[in-house]
Protein backbone atom coordinates (compact mmCIF):
# COMPACT_ATOMS: atom_id res chain seq x y z
CA UNK A 1 0.00 0.00 0.00
CA UNK A 2 1.51 3.36 -0.89
CA UNK A 3 0.73 6.62 0.00
CA UNK A 4 0.79 9.09 -2.55
CA UNK A 5 1.52 12.95 -1.66
CA UNK A 6 -0.62 15.56 -3.60
CA UNK A 7 2.34 17.18 -4.81
CA UNK A 8 2.59 21.30 -4.43
CA UNK A 9 2.36 22.30 -7.70
CA UNK A 10 1.92 26.09 -7.80
CA UNK A 11 1.71 26.57 -11.50
CA UNK A 12 -1.87 24.41 -11.29
CA UNK A 13 -2.85 26.86 -8.35
CA UNK A 14 -2.04 29.92 -10.15
CA UNK A 15 -4.17 28.47 -12.70
CA UNK A 16 -6.87 27.91 -10.59
CA UNK A 17 -7.17 31.21 -8.81
CA UNK A 18 -6.90 33.02 -12.68
CA UNK A 19 -9.68 30.56 -13.48
CA UNK A 20 -11.89 31.39 -10.45
CA UNK A 21 -11.26 35.35 -10.82
CA UNK A 22 -12.56 34.75 -14.54
CA UNK A 23 -9.24 36.05 -16.26
CA UNK A 24 -7.94 34.43 -19.09
CA UNK A 25 -4.48 34.05 -19.26
CA UNK A 26 -4.21 36.99 -21.64
CA UNK A 27 -5.26 39.12 -18.81
CA UNK A 28 -2.73 37.94 -16.36
CA UNK A 29 -0.19 38.19 -19.00
CA UNK A 30 -1.08 41.47 -19.67
CA UNK A 31 -0.99 42.85 -16.24
CA UNK A 32 2.64 41.27 -16.00
CA UNK A 33 3.78 42.39 -18.84
CA UNK A 34 4.10 38.99 -19.88
CA UNK A 35 3.14 37.10 -23.02
CA UNK A 36 0.18 34.52 -22.80
CA UNK A 37 2.70 31.53 -23.85
CA UNK A 38 4.73 32.95 -20.89
CA UNK A 39 1.94 32.33 -18.59
CA UNK A 40 1.22 29.03 -19.94
CA UNK A 41 4.56 28.04 -19.16
CA UNK A 42 4.22 29.29 -14.94
CA UNK A 43 1.16 27.36 -15.16
CA UNK A 44 2.83 24.05 -16.08
CA UNK A 45 5.86 24.64 -13.71
CA UNK A 46 5.95 22.80 -10.20
CA UNK A 47 7.66 26.01 -8.70
CA UNK A 48 8.83 29.56 -9.18
CA UNK A 49 11.10 32.28 -7.74
CA UNK A 50 9.49 33.83 -5.28
CA UNK A 51 10.25 37.14 -7.19
CA UNK A 52 7.44 35.97 -10.13
CA UNK A 53 5.30 34.60 -7.49
CA UNK A 54 5.03 37.74 -5.81
CA UNK A 55 4.36 39.70 -9.02
CA UNK A 56 1.39 36.93 -9.85
CA UNK A 57 0.26 36.92 -6.49
CA UNK A 58 -0.06 40.88 -6.35
CA UNK A 59 -1.62 40.60 -10.43
CA UNK A 60 -4.26 37.76 -8.94
CA UNK A 61 -5.15 40.20 -6.39
CA UNK A 62 -4.31 37.54 -3.75
CA UNK A 63 -1.59 37.20 -1.16
CA UNK A 64 1.42 34.88 -1.58
CA UNK A 65 0.14 33.00 1.40
CA UNK A 66 -2.83 32.28 0.11
CA UNK A 67 -1.53 31.30 -3.37
CA UNK A 68 1.36 28.39 -2.21
CA UNK A 69 -1.75 27.09 0.36
CA UNK A 70 -4.35 27.20 -2.06
CA UNK A 71 -6.64 24.02 -2.60
CA UNK A 72 -10.02 23.55 -4.41
CA UNK A 73 -11.05 21.60 -1.42
CA UNK A 74 -10.37 24.83 1.02
CA UNK A 75 -12.42 26.98 -1.58
CA UNK A 76 -15.60 24.59 -1.38
CA UNK A 77 -15.02 24.44 2.28
CA UNK A 78 -14.89 28.16 2.17
CA UNK A 79 -17.37 29.07 0.04
CA UNK A 80 -19.54 26.15 1.41
CA UNK A 81 -19.60 27.64 5.00
CA UNK A 82 -19.72 31.14 3.87
CA UNK A 83 -23.25 30.19 2.09
CA UNK A 84 -24.51 28.76 5.29
CA UNK A 85 -23.10 31.35 7.83
CA UNK A 86 -24.82 33.89 5.69
CA UNK A 87 -28.12 32.69 7.00
CA UNK A 88 -27.02 32.29 10.44
CA UNK A 89 -27.97 34.69 13.71
CA UNK A 90 -24.68 36.76 14.71
CA UNK A 91 -23.75 38.96 12.13
CA UNK A 92 -26.05 37.89 9.25
CA UNK A 93 -25.56 40.06 6.04
CA UNK A 94 -28.82 40.97 4.24
CA UNK A 95 -27.65 40.13 0.30
CA UNK A 96 -31.21 40.74 -0.78
CA UNK A 97 -33.01 43.48 -2.83
CA UNK A 98 -33.85 46.14 -0.20
CA UNK A 99 -36.13 47.81 -2.59
CA UNK A 100 -39.13 46.57 -5.01
CA UNK A 101 -37.99 46.73 -8.74
CA UNK A 102 -40.89 47.37 -10.12
CA UNK A 103 -41.29 50.90 -7.45
CA UNK A 104 -38.33 52.14 -9.12
CA UNK A 105 -39.87 51.57 -12.38
CA UNK A 106 -42.90 53.09 -11.88
CA UNK A 107 -40.85 56.71 -10.64
CA UNK A 108 -38.58 56.47 -13.32
CA UNK A 109 -41.46 56.17 -15.65
CA UNK A 110 -43.36 58.97 -13.35
CA UNK A 111 -40.15 61.27 -13.32
CA UNK A 112 -39.87 60.61 -17.46
CA UNK A 113 -43.81 61.08 -17.74
CA UNK A 114 -43.40 64.43 -16.12
CA UNK A 115 -40.58 65.84 -18.48
CA UNK A 116 -42.37 64.58 -21.64
CA UNK A 117 -44.95 66.81 -20.22
CA UNK A 118 -43.20 69.84 -19.20
CA UNK A 119 -41.06 69.46 -22.73
CA UNK A 120 -44.97 69.35 -24.50
CA UNK A 121 -45.80 72.41 -22.73
CA UNK A 122 -43.01 74.37 -23.80
CA UNK A 123 -43.84 73.28 -27.51
CA UNK A 124 -47.05 74.67 -27.21
CA UNK A 125 -46.20 77.89 -25.59
CA UNK A 126 -43.68 78.31 -28.28
CA UNK A 127 -46.87 77.50 -30.98
CA UNK A 128 -49.12 80.13 -28.98
CA UNK A 129 -46.05 82.92 -29.03
CA UNK A 130 -45.44 82.21 -32.78
CA UNK A 131 -49.10 82.69 -33.53
CA UNK A 132 -49.17 86.08 -32.07
CA UNK A 133 -46.39 86.80 -33.61
CA UNK A 134 -47.89 86.57 -37.44
CA UNK A 135 -51.29 87.75 -36.09
CA UNK A 136 -49.13 91.31 -35.88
Amino acid sequence: MSTITKSNHIGRKISRIRELRDMKQEALAQALGMSQQTISALENSETIDDDKLIAVAKALGVSIEALKNFSDEAAISYFNNFYDNSQGSVGNHNHYCTFNPLDKLVDAYEENKKLYERLLQAEKDKIEYLEKLFKK
